[in-house]
C-alpha cells in the first residue's frame, strides 16, 4: 500500500496541536524557529516611524487649535512643574494652537507665537478665534455684500461656530455673524469646521 506523505504529515500535525506538543523540524521537514513565549520576532522589533502630524499622546492632528479653560494658564519652559514659568495666559477662551505633546502637557503658542508647555487640564477642545483685523465686518450671510451684523475690532475673541473654505461663522457676546476665514487667528486656512 502506497502513502501519502503530505496527509500522513497534516494527520501528525492535527494530532500535535490537538495534545499541545509541537512538531519538530524533523517531522515537518523544514527549519525549527522557536520564538520564546513572550519574545517578540526580530521582524516585529523595527520602530513604527511616528507621524509628526499626528501627537504621539492624544493621536489629534498636529498643529491644532483649542482654548484656554481658565483665567490664568501659566505656560512653563517645559513639560511639568519643575521647569519655570515663562508665560501667563490671561483670558478665558483664547484661541491656543496645540504644536507639540509630552504626557499631559501641551505645547502651545498664541496668535504672536508666545507660549510654552500647558497641562491639559487648562485646555478646551471648544473651538474660539481672535480677530486679527480692525473693525472686522460680520455679515448676514457668507457672501460679499450681505448686510453687516456687527463689527469687532482687533484682539476679540468669539466662538468658532462652523467654517467653509473661505468663511467663518462667529458668536461674540451672543452676536452671530460671517466674516473671512482671512480676518481670524485659531482656525487652519483650509479647515472646514462644522
Amino acid at each position: 500500500m502506497k502513502v501519502n506523505r503530505r496527509s500522513t504529515m497534516g494527520l501528525a500535525l492535527i494530532f500535535a496541536l490537538s495534545v499541545g506538543s509541537t512538531l519538530t523540524a524533523q517531522q515537518t521537514s523544514e527549519p525549527a524557529t522557536e520564538i520564546a513565549p513572550g519574545a517578540v520576532s526580530s521582524s516585529a522589533k523595527k520602530p513604527v516611524p511616528r507621524d509628526p502630524n499626528i501627537g504621539q499622546v492624544t493621536q489629534l492632528p498636529l498643529p491644532r487649535y483649542v482654548s484656554l479653560k481658565t483665567n490664568e494658564g501659566n505656560a512653563r519652559r517645559g513639560p511639568g512643574l519643575t521647569h519655570r514659568i515663562d508665560w501667563v495666559f490671561t483670558l478665558s477662551g483664547m484661541p491656543l494652537k496645540v504644536t507639540a505633546e509630552y504626557e499631559n502637557w501641551r505645547r502651545v503658542e498664541d496668535v504672536d507665537g508666545a507660549g510654552g508647555w500647558v497641562h491639559y487640564s487648562l485646555l478646551s477642545s471648544s473651538r474660539s478665534v481672535l480677530v486679527t483685523q480692525d473693525m472686522a465686518e460680520f455679515l448676514m450671510q457668507a457672501e460679499d455684500g450681505s448686510a453687516v451684523v456687527f463689527q469687532a475690532e482687533y484682539g476679540v475673541v468669539g466662538r468658532l461656530l462652523e467654517c467653509d473654505p473661505t468663511w467663518c461663522r462667529v458668536s461674540v457676546e451672543g452676536e452671530k455673524g460671517w466674516v473671512h476665514k482671512t480676518a481670524l487667528w485659531g482656525v487652519g486656512a483650509d479647515e472646514i469646521v462644522n
